[in-house]
Parts: structure tokens; C-alpha cells; sequence
């Protein structure tokens, strides 16, 4: 067999490479592959998905709170309100909120990191300052609101944030120690039992077990040997059954909570269970239609705040709230998974951030929802990014953006970059 010749083997060489000086291309892709497709994919900046859902549950909350709201001016109470009084609020609640988000989005997670302690201070003082008249407002019998002209501030929200910053930096310093009871949990504890006295002065139970069960949460992922975190856990649960029981207006509430229908409980504690159930009834498998909600129309108190999750389900039905709780599943798991993103990465510090955010967020939905279902008793817990309330709404905007600066420098460190 003769040999080829050698130019033409050189041609053929510089042909299949693709070469300049060729002068000409191959007419097709070898295997699937062009030069052009030899550049490294570019990954998002940030987690779109998580974006788009999250903004998709803002609006849909606008909406939410306009419709459960408007007919509020109708009530005596509310006489002096426009119709777009909380529409407007809320918008301007947003608008904050989405600036502060832009800004949180810019600080490095070790900018939180060295902060969180005093992050944690700061939470305490405006806690403080809540319970001394002529500072904090009074709402309902409640003092947890401070004035700012603008929007009303709510310190318990921010306290949530504190928490979960500093949980997650105390478990980074006490990472060595976390085996030893004393020396690991037991500073942790005394921090979140100073923060539970402040807010059950206001009172705030439902703030305090958020918290609580952040704490926790991050303790057990943070690694806490399983008899001490087990051993916590129980203290905590009698620690609350005590509260409950030695509080007169929290054991009506459980009362209530059991048996709404009675004739003591439908027009007294169990006043808002019993409508939320009857909103969610009246929606069926496909809800009355938007703007369609009876229970709304001075009906259901709180109907545009602890209860938007009952307007949703009567106006949207069974549909509308299968569609809310996958939702809200999916979001809490998408910010887990970004949290074990950074612990891979040895990044304890950010993992535990992002996934103490999403057991706040899920967390707190799951109590909403549970209540409005009546499955859970009564508490005073907004709905997630949806139900009306500036400082909630600040506050769940600031974590957000925490979450995707997170997922930023994830990526950044996926592409061999410097976080």
C-alpha cells in the first residue's frame, strides 16, 4: 500500500482543524462540536428561579391585600381610610423593601459574618426601646411597632435576621466545643431566652417561637450532639406549655382552637378560626373568583394580614391553596439547597445563614397556614412576602437578597473566582 503524500496529509491535517490558513471549513460538525461551542458556559449571576418566584408571591400578595382590603372603609373603624389605603401602604412597603434588598445584595457574606454579633446588639436595643412609652406604639394592647412617618417598624422582625446571623456565627466560633453542653448551647440558650423575655413583654409569642425554632434549627444543623439538641427541644416545648398554662387569654385561645363552633368560643376567641374556615369552605375546588370573597366584608378580622392565606382560599379555592403551599415548599428547599451549597464549599457560616432563612420562611408559612386551616390554634404570624405589613415585608426582602448574595459567591467560587 503506498503512502500518501505528505502535503497532502499537511492539508488534510489543517482542513480538519480548521485552520486559516486552510483557507476553508469543514462543511459539518465533527461529533456534535464546533469551535464555537468551545466556549465554557456562562452560569447565571444569581438563581433566577428563585427571583421570579419570589416576586411572582409579591404581586400576587399586592393583589391580595387590594381585594381584601377595599372594602374596609365601609367599617366605622376604618371611615377615614381610602378604599386604596393598604394597597398604597403595601406598595410603598415593597418599594423599601426592594431598595433595602439592593443594598443588603451588595455587603459580603464576611461583612455579615463579623457584624452579626452586633447586628444582634442592635436587635436587642430596638427591642428595648419597643417597651418604653412614648417610643413604641400600642396596637391592640400590643407595644411592638416603633413610628418612623413613613411606615411603621416592627423591632421582632428584625430580631429574626439578628438571630439567624448570629447562630450561624456563634456555631463557626463554637465549632470545637459544640460536643460540651456548658461551653457550646448554653450561652446560645441564654441569648434566645433574653430575646423570648423581650418580645413576651409586648407580648409576642409567635415572634418568640420563630425564633426559637431558628435557634434550634441551626443548632441541629450546625451539628449539636443529638442528646443535647433533643434535651433542648423538650425544655423548650415545656417551657411554652408552661406560658400557655399560666396565661388565662392563651389557654381561651387553645380552648378555642379545639372546639370553635361552641357557642362560647364562635363569637369569642374562636371568632376568626371559625370564619377563616368558613371562607376556605365557601371556595371549594375553584374559589368564587377574584374579588369574589363574602368573609372579607368585615367578616373575618385580619383579613389583609394574619388571615390573607383564608381570602386566598375562598377566592382561588382548593386550587389557589395547593398551588400557595407547593409553592412555599418549593422555595423553602430551593434556599436549603442553596445553603448545603455552601457547606460543601466550606462555607459553614453562609450555609447556615441561607438554610436558618429558609426555616424562618417556611417555617412561618407552615404556621400560617396551618392556623387559617385550622390545624394549628391562633397566632399572630403573617404570611411570608404576601400578607400586609411593611416591616415583615422589609425584613423578608433583606433575608432574600442574603440568600441570593449567597448563591452569587457560590457561583463566583464555580467559576474559580474569589468570593
Amino acid at each position: 500500500m503506498k503512502l500518501l503524500p505528505a502535503a497532502f496529509t499537511d492539508r488534510l491535517a489543517r482542513l480538519v482543524a480548521g485552520s486559516p490558513e486552510a483557507g476553508m471549513q469543514l462543511p459539518v460538525r465533527l461529533s456534535g462540536y464546533s469551535r464555537q461551542s468551545a466556549a465554557p458556559a456562562r452560569l447565571p449571576v444569581v438563581d433566577q428561579a428563585l427571583v421570579w418566584v419570589a416576586v411572582g408571591l409579591l404581586l400576587l400578595g399586592l393583589v391580595m391585600v387590594y381585594s381584601a382590603s377595599i372594602a374596609m372603609p365601609d367599617n366605622p373603624r376604618f371611615a377615614r381610610y381610602s378604599p386604596l389605603h393598604f394597597f398604597i401602604r403595601h406598595l410603598i412597603a415593597l418599594g423599601t423593601g426592594f431598595i433595602a434588598a439592593l443594598l443588603a445584595f451588595q455587603i459580603p457574606v464576611a461583612t455579615w459574618e463579623r457584624r452579626a454579633p452586633w447586628l444582634f446588639v442592635g436587635s436587642l436595643l430596638l427591642l428595648i426601646m419597643v417597651l418604653v412609652p412614648g417610643i413604641g406604639s400600642v396596637v391592640n394592647g400590643a407595644r411592638r411597632w416603633i413610628s418612623l412617618g413613613f411606615m411603621t417598624f416592627q423591632p421582632s422582625e428584625l430580631a429574626k435576621l439578628a438571630v439567624v446571623m448570629y447562630a450561624a456565627n456563634y456555631m463557626v466560633r463554637k465549632m470545637e466545643v459544640k460536643e460540651r453542653f456548658f461551653r457550646a448551647v448554653l450561652p446560645m440558650a441564654v441569648a434566645v431566652a433574653v430575646v423570648g423575655s423581650l418580645l413576651l413583654a409586648e407580648p409576642d409569642m409567635g415572634a418568640f417561637l420563630v425564633i426559637a425554632v431558628i435557634a434550634m434549627g441551626i443548632l441541629f444543623l450546625g451539628g449539636v450532639n443529638a442528646r443535647m439538641f433533643f434535651l433542648i427541644a423538650t425544655v423548650l416545648v415545656i417551657a411554652f406549655a408552661v406560658m400557655i398554662a399560666l396565661s388565662d387569654w392563651r389557654r381561651e385561645r387553645i380552648f378555642a382552637y379545639l372546639d370553635p363552633w361552641s357557642e362560647k368560643h364562635a363569637l369569642g376567641k374562636g371568632y376568626q378560626l371559625s370564619h377563616a374556615l368558613i371562607a376556605i369552605g365557601r371556595g371549594e375546588i375553584f374559589g368564587v373568583g377574584l374579588g369574589g370573597s363574602v368573609e372579607k366584608l368585615h367578616w373575618l378580622p385580619e383579613a389583609h394580614t394574619d388571615f390573607l392565606f383564608a381570602v386566598i382560599g375562598e377566592e382561588f379555592g382548593f386550587i389557589g391553596i395547593l398551588c400557595l403551599i407547593v409553592t412555599f415548599f418549593w422555595l423553602t428547599r430551593r434556599i436549603m439547597h442553596i445553603g448545603r451549597q455552601a457547606i460543601a464549599m466550606d462555607r459553614l457560616f453562609a450555609g447556615l445563614v441561607a438554610q436558618g432563612i429558609g426555616i424562618w420562611i417556611g417555617f412561618q408559612a407552615f404556621i400560617n397556614m396551618g392556623v387559617n386551616l385550622g390545624a394549628l390554634p391562633t397566632k399572630g404570624l403573617t404570611l411570608p412576602l404576601m400578607s400586609y405589613g411593611g416591616s415583615a415585608i422589609l425584613m423578608n426582602l433583606v433575608a432574600l437578597a442574603v440568600v441570593l448574595r449567597i448563591d452569587y459567591e457560590n457561583r463566583v467560587l464555580m467559576r474559580g473566582g474569589r468570593a
